[in-house]
C-alpha cells in the first residue's frame, strides 16, 4: 500500500490562514466595541442618531437629484420634491427659540421669523432671517442656526443703551453711536443724559470722547447740546452752564476745567455759566451778573 505523504508547507500556510482569520475577526471586533462605547458616550438617544442618518442620508440623495434636475432645467421640481422628502421626516421648523434679549420686545424677534413657521429646514436662508433681524432697532447682531430636527435658533446681540435724544417732536433713546432704539416718555428719560442741537445725532461718537476725557466729570453732566454745528454746551446736574471750544481744543479745556474745579469747587459754586472758549481763560457768569473775579487757567483768579 502506498503511503500519501502530506506537505508541511500546506499545513503551515492552513495554520496561517486560520490565524490570520483570527486576527481580522478580533481587530473587527475591537474595533466594533471602541465605536459602540463612544457612540454611547455622546448625549443622544439612539432613535435620535437614527433620524439623524436618515436625514444625511436623504439630504445627499436629493443633492444628488437636485444636480441632476437643475442640468436637466426643472429645478422647482427638485427643490418641491426636497421639501416634502424633509416635512415627512420631521425636519421641518416647529420651534423657535430665542435668547439674548434682555431690554427689547422678544414678540419682534418671533415675528421676524413667524414666515418660516412649517418651512422644511434645508429651505431655511439662515442670511435672509439674520438680515430681517438686523432691521430691528434694538438687534447689534444676530446668530441664526439650525437645531436639528425642528428648532430655529436665533441668539440676539443687543444694542446698549447710552443717552436720550431730543427731537423737534419727540425724545429717542439712542445707543453710544447714535443709533436710535426706540421713543421714551420724560420720565422714563429723567437721569439719563440728554443730547439736543441740529445734527447731534451724528456727533454722539465724538461726544463720548470728549466725556471720556475728564471721566470724574461725566456723572455730573445732565446734557449736552450741539452749538452752531462745531462745540458743545455742558449742562451740569446743578443747571450750571459750561462752554466749550470747538474741535481738537474742547477735550483740552475740559479737562482744564476738571482741573479748576478740583481747586475752586466751580460745580456747585456761584458761577452759573464758565465760558471756556477763549485760550488761557475761563470766564464767569454769576446769576447777577459778571463774577468779581475771572479766571486764568492757570488757577489763579483775577
Amino acid at each position: 500500500m502506498a503511503k500519501v505523504k502530506r506537505s508541511p508547507t500546506g499545513v503551515r500556510r492552513s495554520a496561517a490562514a486560520r490565524n490570520r482569520s483570527q486576527k481580522a475577526h478580533a481587530a473587527r471586533k475591537h474595533t466594533s466595541g471602541l465605536f459602540d462605547r463612544a457612540m454611547a458616550a455622546l448625549p443622544f438617544t439612539e432613535e435620535q442618531w437614527h433620524r439623524f442618518f436618515l436625514f444625511v442620508i436623504i439630504a445627499a440623495g436629493l443633492g444628488i437629484a437636485w444636480t441632476i434636475t437643475s442640468y436637466a432645467g426643472v429645478p422647482e421640481m427638485a427643490k418641491a420634491e426636497l421639501a416634502k422628502s424633509a416635512s415627512r421626516s420631521g425636519f421641518e421648523v416647529s420651534r423657535v427659540r430665542v435668547s439674548g434679549v434682555e431690554r427689547m420686545n422678544e414678540q419682534q424677534v418671533y415675528e421676524r421669523v413667524l414666515a418660516e413657521q412649517d418651512r422644511p429646514m434645508p429651505l431655511v436662508e439662515l442670511d435672509a432671517v439674520r438680515a430681517r433681524l438686523l432691521d430691528l432697532p434694538w438687534v447689534a447682531d444676530a446668530r441664526v442656526s439650525r437645531q436639528l430636527p425642528d428648532t430655529l435658533k436665533i441668539d440676539i446681540v443687543e444694542r446698549v443703551p447710552h443717552a436720550v435724544l431730543r427731537k423737534p417732536d419727540r425724545l429717542v433713546l439712542i445707543d453710544p453711536r447714535g443709533n436710535e432704539l426706540e421713543p421714551i416718555s420724560s420720565k422714563n428719560a429723567e437721569g439719563k443724559l440728554l443730547i439736543e442741537g441740529p445734527g447731534a445725532a451724528r456727533q454722539v461718537e465724538e461726544l463720548g470722547r470728549l466725556l471720556d476725557a475728564a471721566p470724574a466729570l461725566k456723572p455730573q453732566i445732565a446734557s449736552a447740546e450741539w452749538v452752531g454745528n462745531r462745540r458743545w454746551n455742558l449742562t451740569f446736574k446743578t443747571g450750571q452752564l459750561l462752554a466749550l471750544p470747538e474741535g481738537d481744543l474742547g477735550a483740552p479745556a475740559l479737562v482744564k476745567f476738571a482741573q479748576l474745579d478740583g481747586m475752586h469747587r466751580l460745580i456747585g459754586g456761584k458761577p452759573i455759566a464758565i465760558d471756556m472758549r477763549v485760550p488761557d481763560r475761563a470766564y464767569l457768569r454769576c446769576a447777577d451778573g459778571p463774577c468779581p473775579k475771572q479766571m486764568a487757567l492757570n488757577g489763579k483768579a483775577e
